[in-house]
């Protein structure tokens, strides 16, 4: 079955902090929802690759993913390369999202900001028919695939400041999504390494909680997740938009 929200993060916690509580509640409602990490999360100050597998699998049950895996795309080194395009492009013909959820295009990482637009150029590849047949760039396993191209593309904006486009009520959803990034006991328990990037751990649920509630504040919810799309947004009916204007 093809999933209908794909979210694709440089690493394994990424979905968890930007938009987990949304998946959450796209679950909850019935729909497929699936996280493709770029990378293996080896290059991390704290903990190694297979505990943040292990620690992804478990955050991934908390919020209800129907499907979850990893590329081995360099952690620290995630580059926009015709190769790490197909291999994008191979998951998006597998599972054929409706919806895909990509970093915001700006950001402190440069894994982050490149994910946003490997994410991207391979939501198009994917789409073109003829993909995995060219000479330069021949993949038989991809050839097989039927072509697919996502429907919408939104970007996760939490880790840039910038005026979101929309934001999504997760005030039912978010103590399950702070128990799935505490999932990740390698990064968040207090620990000697890097205890002067992280915050303490007595700390982690103050700070989420801040960014979600000013996100709600914006729309008059507790808590909420923003995002931000390209196009511009369709309205068939005034009476209907959400928010009140005063």
């Amino acid at each position: 079955m093809p999933l209908d929200v794909l979210a694709i993060a440089a690493h394994r916690d990424d979905v968890e902090q930007t938009c987990g509580g949304t998946l959450l509640k796209m679950a909850q409602r019935g729909h497929r929802t699936g996280i493709l990490d770029l990378s293996q999360g080896e290059m991390g100050t704290r903990g190694t690759a297979a505990e943040r597998a292990r620690e992804a699998e478990e955050a991934a049950r908390l919020l209800r993913a129907s499907w979850r895996e990893a590329l081995s795309i360099p952690d620290g080194r995630v580059e926009n390369t015709w190769e790490n395009r197909l291999q994008v492009a191979r998951v998006l013909r597998e599972q054929r999202p409706r919806v895909v959820i990509l970093p915001y295009w700006k950001g402190r990482h440069p894994d982050h900001y490149t994910a946003s637009v490997l994410g991207y150029e391979a939501c198009f590849l994917a789409g073109l028919k003829k993909l995995g047949d060219s000479p330069a760039g021949a993949d038989a396993a991809l050839a097989r695939l039927e072509p697919h191209r996502p429907f919408k593309i939104v970007y996760a904006t939490l880790y840039y400041d910038v005026r979101p486009s929309f934001v999504v009520d997760i005030s039912e959803q978010f103590e399950a999504r702070l128990a799935a990034l505490l999932a990740y006991h390698s990064q968040y328990a207090d620990q000697d390494a890097g205890s002067a990037l992280f915050p303490a751990h007595a700390e982690i649920r103050q700070r989420v909680e801040a960014m979600a509630r000013f996100y709600g504040l914006l729309a008059g919810v507790e808590y909420a997740e923003p995002f931000l799309q390209k196009e511009v947004g369709l309205v068939e009916d005034l009476t209907a938009i959400p928010v009140s204007s005063i």
